[in-house]
């Protein structure tokens, strides 16, 4: 166990295990679910002309240096549905010669405070590996909704099919990602620890305010700590994040319906004028 990741071999690889790789010099991370056989099930974004198999970040730059996408070694590596970003590729095109990790769960708070980057560990319990192969597989066949960097990511993918647990409230909340709420912990922590920094005596003092915020930041969002996650099996997956979407459109609908301020202050001042002319129309028919 590592204060950053956690480092293991490919021959502690077991099926169901949630492995990820660290990309641009440690700027973030791709995640993914092995499932035996050396092949891992990953998140992507839709699949485009040519890139089967290859994380949106990098799938040009690597288009352009390795000049062609396929695999030789696995004929099926980079198998995904036209109309789905989850993709099927071998260990090799997964990490692109980068390290192999694996993501912790059931941690206790003090190891997962004590974990300087997000995305690593989580408090929750995973579930049984066959569950979680079974997951995987069934949304590879089926996809995982629309990829968003910020709500449902690989990372999203890999905690989903590791535990089942969906956020339950509005569409637009963060998701389960320790990357996303690590991205937005740092502006964050350094926002709202602004009024303390005036309590902190010299530069250290004010670190250890935002470091503290930061930190905290993260543990309230950690799926294993939240209240707003429910249990959703993957054979409803696509009813649950067609409620969402639903609710989200009809959201969107009534906001269009609903009359701008500026069309309000105009209808109120009309009112006068309207009232000058009703009144007008009495005394003339009077």
């Amino acid at each position: 166990m590592g204060l950053l990741s956690h480092r293991v071999e490919r021959s502690e690889m077991k099926p169901g295990d949630h492995i990820y790789t660290w990309r641009a010099a440690y700027t973030y991370s791709h995640h993914g679910i092995y499932v035996g056989g050396s092949k891992v099930v990953h998140f992507t974004r839709k699949k485009e002309a040519g890139t089967a198999g290859l994380d949106s970040a990098i799938a040009i730059s690597s288009l352009l240096s390795q000049g062609s996408p396929e695999c030789p070694t696995f004929p099926d590596c980079g198998f995904q549905l036209t109309d789905s970003g989850v993709v099927l590729t071998c260990v090799d095109c997964f990490l692109r010669g980068g390290s192999l990790h694996g993501f912790e769960y059931g941690v206790p708070p003090a190891v997962f405070l004590a974990k300087l980057r997000g995305g690593t560990c989580t408090t929750a319990a995973a579930d049984p590996p066959d569950a979680v192969v079974r997951r995987a597989m069934h949304l590879l066949q089926n996809g995982f909704g629309s990829y968003d960097v910020f709500e449902n990511n690989c990372e999203d993918f890999a905690l989903y099919c590791k535990t089942g647990l969906l956020p339950a409230d509005e569409p637009g909340s963060i998701g389960r990602s320790g990357q996303a709420s690590s991205a937005i912990g740092v502006p964050l922590a350094a926002l709202l620890s602004t009024p303390f920094k005036l309590l902190a005596a010299g530069p250290l003092g004010m670190a250890a305010v935002t470091a503290g915020m930061y930190c905290a930041g993260r543990y309230i969002t950690d799926i294993g700590v939240r209240k707003d996650v429910v249990k959703v099996e993957v054979e409803n997956l696509s009813a649950h994040l067609g409620w969402r979407r639903a609710k989200a459109e009809e959201e969107m609908a009534m906001k269009k319906q609903q009359p701008s301020s500026h069309d309000t202050k105009v209808k109120k001042s009309l009112l006068p004028l309207k009232r000058k002319r009703d009144n007008f129309c009495e005394i003339i028919t009077s």
